[in-house]
């Protein structure tokens, strides 16, 4: 089924303990499309300046990223440069140029209003809340936020949450959105928005899914364990891709797809840190990917245990 995905394209000087890459392709919506495109046909919205060159966007195509919702816009693209120390859960912002991101204010086409599967990375909320207005009738729409848009937008974020079915945020996120330290009662509070579905990303410690039931159904999953951790820039995103092109693909959203979607996108997840950029998804196979997740579920399998 067809999958929309709204965020940023970006270029990406980013230094960790492993390495540096200067001006790399990067941005929510880059990320999280070339992740959902091993699994599903995607729509791409963003904007990039006149510095983006003709060639990336034939190369996203390629990819089975359509970039007809693509804005060119004169300018430059929106760039950001950052640095990790040893903690790599915590990304440290040196330089941030928003350029043509700054008046982005996407017009779906009458295609893409129809798409029945939507992704709102991680981008002001007003803009998210824009691009739902647009929607018609989507089946499934999940959500990405950041704490700068709790910090100075939080009531549009609640707004936005409350008109969407899945919300994928991190542990401190979580905690600022709702005033509750208490990862649990965080999510009994948030549930009261009309959300249905609630993903918890916990960076190298894996992920927590929530289903809202009474009492609410709990999915925890660690993180795929890895020799090579290079940058792990985009793995949010890479990890919302996953999990959307998954359900795209399946059709179906009840729980046990999406427990397996959480899987994927724990394994995209992982394959996006073992390098800079957008490298791991243009170098690996689906073969590759089967093999990890072959992998993965021999780890997390145990035999029933009596006691």
């Amino acid at each position: 089924m067809s999958l929309l995905i709204v965020g940023s394209v970006a270029y990406d000087s980013i230094k960790t303990p492993f390495g540096e890459v200067d001006r790399a392709l990067g941005g929510s919506a880059l990320y999280a499309s070339m992740s959902a495109s091993f699994y599903s046909p995607v729509n791409m919205v963003a904007v990039v300046g006149s510095d983006f060159s003709e060639k990336e966007s034939e190369y996203l195509n390629s990819r089975n990223i359509n970039t007809e919702g693509l804005i060119r816009k004169p300018g430059e693209t929106f760039f950001w440069r950052g640095e990790y120390s040893f903690n790599l859960n915590e990304a440290h912002t040196l330089e941030t140029k928003l350029n043509v991101f700054e008046d982005f204010r996407p017009k779906l086409s009458s295609k893409l209003k129809k798409s029945q599967y939507v992704f709102l990375a991680n981008i002001d909320p007003d803009i998210q809340m824009d691009v739902l207005d647009q929607m018609v009738e989507p089946k499934f729409v999940a959500l990405d936020s950041m704490n700068l848009w709790l910090d100075i937008k939080k009531e549009k974020v609640l707004d936005v949450i409350s008109r969407v079915d899945a919300l994928i945020i991190n542990e401190e996120e979580i905690r600022q959105l709702t005033d509750e330290y208490n990862v649990l009662t965080a999510v009994k509070k948030i549930f009261q928005t009309g959300l249905k579905y609630l993903i918890i990303k916990r960076g190298e410690y894996g992920v927590l899914f929530f289903e809202k039931s009474e009492p609410h159904k709990i999915f925890s999953l660690p993180s795929y364990p890895l020799e090579v951790v290079k940058d792990p820039t985009g793995a949010g995103d890479s990890f919302a891709g996953g999990f959307m092109g998954f359900l795209a693909k399946a059709d179906q959203v009840n729980e046990i797809q999406l427990r397996k979607a959480v899987v994927i996108g724990t394994v995209m997840a992982s394959i996006n840190v073992e390098d800079f950029s957008l490298n791991r998804f243009k170098a690996i196979q689906e073969e590759d990917i089967y093999k990890r997740l072959e992998d993965f579920r021999n780890i997390l399998h145990f035999e029933e245990i009596n006691v």
